[in-house]
């Protein structure tokens, strides 16, 4: 039976139309140097991280895992007094499919929340598939998370109020970050943000297929991040949850977890069953379905009534979670 995929919101739809030349479906294996050195990259160097002043903004080498070479963390701290005390953290993980992208993609949202919040940002850098392939991700993630919680003094911060938060891969590499501190007993996190994460390897839910060659991050490009990471392990018996943690058995012990995705792309079922399963395992988290919204939609399209909803959403749940 051919599976017909749910309607783009029309205004949506619309901001597809005008970036569909830059930014399509899929990307195969062929097409990741070039993917990034895209514009979007580019751009990145332009972004006042300061807010107009209102962070100090750095960027710190720290050690990287045992082995493997320093990571970078930028680490954006408001410039004034704090609110009550040591601030909280943020910490960022980047998108990107696990092929793309550095510390600064996607940090304009937590840093957003920060400003709300009085929060410390700090976003990780890590290694990228296929040059680096599985654990260099999740290990360099470790690692920065580790040495923020080490070090959470001389930046301000609490390290008994950390939150992990990503988008896509980030998404993905934060679910997977709860699962290894936990099962490490490192440092602990108190909330996950996950927004339209990348969980499975598999690649064959009914939305991957209802997806193909639709929006962004199809389920060719969805192919060519994971064996990017996993090789010739990708879709077999032997993947680890911290890889892609939809492989997870066990997902009692995490910390409250928030999850939205698109109705209208690759990720919808992967990210509606994990949440389900956080809540079968006896824990938290709160699910958003955004009817109509295709992958990122929300960076791609800001102003979109849908983005704001969405991120409206982010900041309430992030304020609740501090609050208590």
């Amino acid at each position: 039976m051919t599976l017909v995929p749910p309607p783009f919101d029309p205004e949506l739809a619309a901001a597809l139309e005008l970036i569909k030349e830059v930014v399509g479906p899929s990307i195969t294996p062929e097409e990741i140097e070039t993917a990034r050195q895209g514009p979007g990259i580019e751009m990145l160097a332009d972004l006042d991280l300061t807010l107009g002043g209102f962070f100090e903004v750095e960027d710190r080498e720290v050690p990287g895992p045992e082995d493997a070479p320093d990571i970078s963390l930028l680490i954006c701290r408001p410039s004034g007094a704090a609110d009550a005390g040591p601030r909280p953290v943020i910490y960022h993980v980047h998108g990107g499919g696990m092929i793309l992208g550095n510390n600064r993609v996607g940090v304009d949202v937590p840093l957003a929340w920060a400003k709300e919040l009085d929060a410390v940002v700090v976003s990780v850098e890590y290694r990228l598939a296929p040059e680096h392939p599985y654990p260099a991700q999740i290990e360099d993630v470790y690692a920065g998370l580790v040495w923020t919680a080490k070090h959470a003094g001389e930046l301000g911060a609490d390290p008994d109020r950390i939150v992990v938060a990503g988008a896509s891969a980030g998404g993905g590499l934060s679910a997977a970050l709860a699962l290894l501190t936990r099962d490490r007993h490192g440092p602990r996190l108190i909330g996950q943000a996950l927004m339209c994460p990348m969980l499975d390897d598999r690649n064959d839910t009914p939305s991957t297929h209802q997806m193909a060659g639709l929006g962004v991050w199809d389920r060719t490009a969805n192919e060519t991040g994971w064996t990017a990471l996993l090789g010739s392990s990708r879709g077999g018996p032997d993947v680890s949850p911290y890889a892609a943690p939809a492989r997870a058995e066990d997902l009692t012990g995490l910390p409250p977890a928030f999850l939205d995705v698109g109705s209208a792309e690759t990720f919808r079922d992967e990210v509606v069953a994990y949440a389900s399963r956080i809540w079968q395992a006896g824990g938290i988290a709160e699910l958003h379905v955004w009817p109509g919204g295709f992958h990122g939609f929300d960076g791609f399209a800001p102003q979109a009534a849908l983005s704001q909803s969405a991120r409206a959403a982010h900041l309430d749940w992030l304020r609740r979670l501090l609050r208590d």
